[in-house]
C-alpha cells in the first residue's frame, strides 16, 4: 500500500476503520479490530496505528481502558463523519468488512473469551511474558512471567494459546487449595 501518493486511500482507510467500529457496535479490542482491517485490505500495521491516534486527535473514535485492554469505540462525530464519507468505501471492501465483522461476532458469542499472550523485552536476553484470559472485555485471569531468552518467551506464549483452557483451572486449584 502506496500511501504517499494519494490522500484517496488516506481517506478510505480512515473511513474503513470508522465503518468496522459503527458495524460491531460496541468496544472492540484493538487486536479484533486489526484482524478485521488484515483479513479485507492491504494496510498495513503501522498506518493503521497512525490512522486510530489520527482520528482520537480529530475526536471520531475514544479509547477506553478495561485494566491492561485497550479498547475503542466510534464516538457522534465518527458516526456523522461516517454518514458523509461511506460512499468512498468501495462496494467489494463493505461486502467484505460485513462478512469479517459477521465471523467476529459469532466467534465472540460463541466464545465470549480470549486467551492472549504477548512478550516484551526488557533487556538482551531477558523477557516479560504476559499471559491473560478475558471474558466480557473483562481481565479474568493474568500472570507475568519471566523468560531468560527470546525463544523460550516465544514457548511460553504458543503453549499458553494451545492449553490456557486447561492450565487455568490448574492455577485456580493450586491458588485455592489450602492443603497444597
Amino acid at each position: 500500500m502506496k500511501l504517499s501518493s494519494s490522500n484517496d486511500v488516506l481517506a478510505e482507510s480512515k473511513v474503513m476503520i470508522l465503518y468496522i467500529l459503527n458495524m460491531v457496535g460496541k468496544p472492540i479490542l484493538e487486536n479484533n479490530l486489526w484482524k478485521i482491517i488484515v483479513n479485507c485490505s492491504d494496510l498495513n500495521y503501522f498506518y493503521f496505528q497512525q490512522f486510530l491516534l489520527d482520528l482520537l486527535k480529530d475526536q471520531y473514535i475514544e479509547k477506553a481502558q478495561d485494566n491492561d485492554l485497550i479498547l475503542y469505540l466510534i464516538n457522534e462525530n465518527g458516526k456523522n463523519i461516517l454518514e458523509l464519507t461511506n460512499h468512498i468505501l468501495p462496494g467489494i471492501l463493505k461486502l467484505k468488512l460485513d462478512t469479517s465483522i459477521k465471523k467476529f461476532k459469532e466467534s465472540i458469542t460463541k466464545n465470549e473469551y480470549s486467551i492472549l499472550a504477548d512478550f516484551t523485552p526488557e533487556g538482551k536476553n531477558n523477557f516479560f511474558v504476559d499471559c491473560k484470559i478475558v471474558e466480557n472485555n473483562q481481565i479474568i485471569f493474568s500472570i507475568r512471567i519471566f523468560a531468560g531468552s527470546r525463544e523460550q518467551a516465544k514457548n511460553i506464549c504458543e503453549n499458553w494459546k494451545q492449553n490456557a483452557t486447561t492450565l487455568y483451572p490448574q492455577f485456580l486449584n493450586l491458588l485455592v487449595d489450602k492443603n497444597k
